[in-house]
């Protein structure tokens, strides 16, 4: 993409919450959260994909930042053509989140962030029904 000057929009970019640390079993989504019927919020998912958050919230403590943070930080240092659109239904997690552009995380923080979270590591896929994807 960067070969055609083509920017990158990343969508979800705290993995529809888990990246935030708010999470600490299923119980704390409500009975009628949408993200109960998706992949990764699976029972057989949900824990495994929790582990992962562990290294973020072990940086994030580190630095004094949120989970949040650590992860917007993560995408904003991949370059200025990428930008993440976390969503937001609260004032103060906006605020949380425009608080990423000052962090700013060191190569060794950003190497730990990449070993843990290697390509394709998130259990179970992002949707429901993935059939249109790579038609």
């Amino acid at each position: 993409m960067r070969d055609l000057g083509i920017g990158f929009v990343a969508y979800s970019p705290l993995g529809r919450g888990f990246l935030t640390g708010a999470f600490a079993s299923l119980d704390d989504l409500a009975e009628d959260d949408r993200r109960r019927s998706m992949p990764r919020f699976q029972p057989e998912n949900f824990d495994k994909n929790l582990e992962l958050v562990a290294e973020v919230e072990r940086i994030a403590e580190e630095k004094g930042a949120t989970p949040a943070q650590i992860a917007l930080a993560w995408v904003l240092s991949r370059g200025e053509d990428i930008v993440p659109i976390p969503g937001t239904k609260r004032r103060r997690y906006l605020e949380e989140n425009v608080g990423a552009l000052d962090v700013h995380l060191t190569d060794d923080e950003i190497a730990a962030l990449e070993a843990a979270f290697p390509h394709g590591i998130a259990v179970g896929d992002r949707y429901e029904n993935m059939s249109t994807v790579n038609r």
